[in-house]
């Protein structure tokens, strides 16, 4: 072979060629990859509510425009920790368990709240963190609502059906848990203390009694007139 030859072959290498892109690629193929891992079942309660409740509100309420038809547009859950706070700071044991317990439950991270002015009454000063939030939407949103529905309300001990007048004007519906072991997610034997939590679901193009129809005809146990 001559010398000519040798330069134009091409040298082999043994390191691998770089993905398309360098850091921006891989940053693209991890959120494809973590956007593959969500939730492939197809929430039951959505197929419920497309499928059967939205024929029954147009029915019950006369609603022709499906413009105007109520919809759940998020849930958002809420824990206050304002009151395990010591000087200054919540404990990281404190804070460590909430967000474990959002994490778990919801399977989004959660964010942390800062008091917006003091309150000498709680021991709350502006600025400092008081409680945390996570906000789902969607196919989570479903996913959760079917659980806290048909898994975790019939472990709340001495239940007797939900109350049904925790209705705003514009049909959002709250309601509050005293413990987290309520979820299936949640082992209480690692817990290091109980703490509760306020979920909100929020509506849209709604109204009280239509809200609490949508609710009900998903299954939400809300407690029968003779067991307020």
């Amino acid at each position: 072979m001559s010398k000519e030859d040798a330069k134009k072959k091409p040298v082999k290498s043994d390191k691998a060629p770089k993905a398309a892109g360098g850091k921006k690629g891989e940053a693209a193929a991890a959120v494809e990859a973590e956007a593959s891992s969500g939730p492939k079942v197809p929430p039951r309660l959505k197929t419920m509510y497309e499928e059967q409740v939205r024929a029954k509100v147009a029915e019950a309420f006369g609603i022709k425009n499906p413009m105007n038809m109520p919809r759940l547009e998020k849930i958002v859950l809420n824990v206050n920790m304002g009151r395990h706070i010591e000087g200054t700071k919540i404990p990281p044991h404190v804070k460590s368990t909430v967000l474990d317990t959002l994490v778990k439950v919801t399977g989004q991270k959660p964010v942390i709240l800062k008091a917006k002015k003091s309150v000498s009454n709680f021991k709350v000063r502006e600025g400092l963190e008081t409680a945390a939030m996570v906000t789902i939407r969607r196919e989570r949103m479903w996913h959760f609502l079917d659980r806290l529905i048909n898994l975790a309300t019939p472990r709340i001990k001495d239940f007797r059906g939900l109350g049904d007048k925790a209705f705003d004007k514009q049909g959002n519906y709250a309601m509050g848990l005293t413990e987290q072991g309520v979820f299936p997610e949640i082992n209480m034997v690692d817990a290091p203390f109980t703490h509760g939590m306020n979920i909100n679901m929020c509506f849209r193009n709604s109204s009280p009694k239509l809200s609490r129809f949508v609710l009900a005809e998903l299954g939400m146990p809300f407690a029968k007139p003779d067991q307020k």
